[in-house]
């Protein structure tokens, strides 16, 4: 066993038993870069076009293994993701395996061939898409590689309608509509976000689609549009690096409410605002 081995596990276990750790400790595991023939796949397959605000030598591949809602362990997760943020992309699941956090499944969007719908019926786990935010035009963060799809049936995607109606995406999610996971003579139900809320913003993913108003998102993490926008820009290394600043200033924020005696969940939106201002 290699002292790097040894090191990387001990990161992981920190992060897995406190949340998070410094953002400046995490040293670059990920290569860059898509090979070709996955590129040309995307292309073809419609994950990818000429007009993405990132190309395939800005992603790269994250794979880890996760458990499945039957207890299963599975070593073939894939997500592809901004390659400047793939080593926080991969710390947030090699913790959520640790906690034995189900995920159904992870598989790149070429599978499906960019059909989000049939990517979250499937209930499937996914990141980078190049496509438009669902009902507009604006390039969606899912075209940055920055934003995740968690269990999209567990954490469904809901657009309320003026005249009352309430539609879940994918429709099995409508299930989940209730958010409580205890409730008197049931069961908990595993695999929710409400859970991992503070893992994915202690990794820079600090926008849940669970805090809006109007669609409501469930599964959605992401980035802040401007900071995805500035890193699209940037080479990879000078990304990386503006990523872990802002992570580190929002673990600033963190200890900082901490020691004022702040509630976690109050302490998270708090350091979020200040991030914004």
């Amino acid at each position: 066993m290699t002292a790097r081995f040894i090191f990387l596990f001990l990161v992981i276990c920190l992060v897995a038993t406190s949340g998070a750790v410094d953002a400046r400790s995490i040293a670059p595991r990920s290569t860059p870069g898509i090979d070709p023939a996955a590129c040309d796949r995307m292309k073809v397959r419609g994950v990818l076009a000429k007009n993405a605000p990132v190309d395939c030598d800005r992603l790269a591949i994250v794979r880890f293994t996760y458990i499945d809602f039957e207890g299963r362990m599975h070593n073939d997760g894939e997500i592809m993701v901004l390659a400047a943020v793939a080593d926080f992309v991969k710390t947030i699941f090699d913790t959520l395996y640790l906690r034995r956090f189900p995920i159904a499944r992870a598989r790149l969007m070429d599978h499906y061939f960019g059909d989000d719908l049939a990517s979250m019926q499937d209930n499937n786990t996914s990141v980078f898409n190049h496509r438009p935010i669902t009902g507009g035009k604006l390039a969606s963060m899912h075209a940055y590689g920055l934003a995740i799809d968690l269990n999209p049936v567990q954490n469904p995607y809901l657009q309320l309608h003026s005249d009352g109606r309430a539609v879940f995406s994918p429709a099995s999610g409508a299930e989940y509509a209730n958010r409580s996971n205890l409730r008197p003579g049931k069961q908990a139900r595993p695999g929710m976000a409400e859970e991992v809320v503070a893992l994915f913003a202690d990794n820079g993913f600090f926008v849940w689609g669970g805090d809006w108003d109007a669609p409501i998102d469930y599964q959605h993490f992401q980035t802040e549009r401007k900071m995805a926008e500035r890193m699209a820009k940037l080479p990879i290394a000078q990304a990386r690096t503006l990523f872990i600043e802002h992570i580190h200033h929002y673990q600033t924020c963190l200890k900082e409410q901490k020691n004022r005696k702040v509630a976690a969940s109050e302490a998270r939106i708090k350091c979020i605002e200040i991030r914004k201002n």
